[in-house]
């Protein structure tokens, strides 16, 4: 069916423009209807389902926006977790080094029509005229959204690690952590180091981001202080959105959590924790839990 030919394809646009897989999943299967109605009359089928999915999720995008207002402590995009000998369309959509975490999460700064028309035009090369169309607004306007929104990208984009060089950091990582060593932790941290954790209210964990090196690294020890070692040791790697993560299991009343690290000059500069039990799907789904 020519359709399949473009789903892993629409999965991504999706995820890319809402960080959800969900609503990806949703504004495949809308795509998919109108497809189906019309598309006797569609002559690039490519282009015509990525305009289709591009502007549902527009309107998912600003609806979201209305229920972030309300989110209980940062918001990250939901992970996607896979294991290396996954073969199905998710493991297809995370083999793009543009749905990486960091990469996502530099795209939840940008408003719904910079990130629609960045996603649409510098990933997928749509021409303004579509975009413009999509956005309902001006080629003019549609260039103007995707030039403010390159530019925030390449002012906070981190490149991808060498896969050996952040195995070997995310051990390190491990080790100082097991040890309840605050200076070799310190060391693996870059000292502009963030800990950000997603939790959406509905378990306990940090509610406002972390800063710094030092401050990172004392609270992670502390909270090995308080869950005990065995939680970490009882954590297994794992692909998230197509690298390296950590999965910890639930533990003395420690939630679940799926952690990617972003890295820059070769020391840890992000650390993006999703504990919200709602993000954690694509995990169940891997787990085969």
């Amino acid at each position: 069916m020519a359709f399949e030919e473009h789903r892993t394809h629409l999965l991504r646009v999706g995820y890319r423009i809402t960080g959800s897989l969900a609503d990806a999943e949703d504004a495949v299967q809308e795509a998919w209807l109108r497809w189906h109605a019309r598309s006797d009359e569609v002559r690039d089928e490519r282009a015509w389902l990525t305009t289709v999915v591009g502007r549902v999720c527009l309107d998912r995008l600003r609806s979201a926006a209305v229920r972030r207002e309300r989110y209980v402590g940062p918001w990250l995009p939901e992970p996607l977790v896979t294991t290396p000998d996954d073969d199905g369309p998710l493991a297809t959509v995370v083999r793009d080094e543009s749905v990486r975490m960091a990469a996502m999460v530099v795209l939840e700064r940008l408003s719904p029509p910079q990130r629609v028309a960045f996603v649409l035009h510098d990933a997928l090369d749509l021409p303004f005229a579509a975009i413009a169309d999509v956005l309902g607004c001006t080629e003019a306007t549609a260039r103007q959204h995707a030039a403010r929104a390159r530019r925030v990208v390449a002012d906070s984009a981190t490149p991808p690690p060498v896969r050996a060089d952040h195995e070997a950091l995310l051990a390190r990582f491990a080790d100082a952590m097991a040890r309840g060593d605050l200076d070799a932790l310190v060391a693996v941290l870059h000292p502009d180091a963030v800990l950000v954790n997603d939790s959406g209210g509905r378990v306990r964990a940090a509610r406002r981001e972390v800063v710094g090196a030092d401050k990172v690294a004392r609270l992670l020890l502390g909270l090995m202080a308080r869950y005990g070692s065995d939680a970490l040791l009882a954590g297994r790697l794992l692909l998230v959105n197509g690298e390296l993560g950590m999965f910890v299991p639930a533990a003395n009343e420690m939630p679940e959590s799926v952690t990617v690290a972003a890295v820059r000059d070769g020391r840890i500069v992000a650390l993006y924790g999703v504990l919200n039990p709602g993000k954690l799907g694509t995990l169940q789904r891997t787990l085969g839990r």
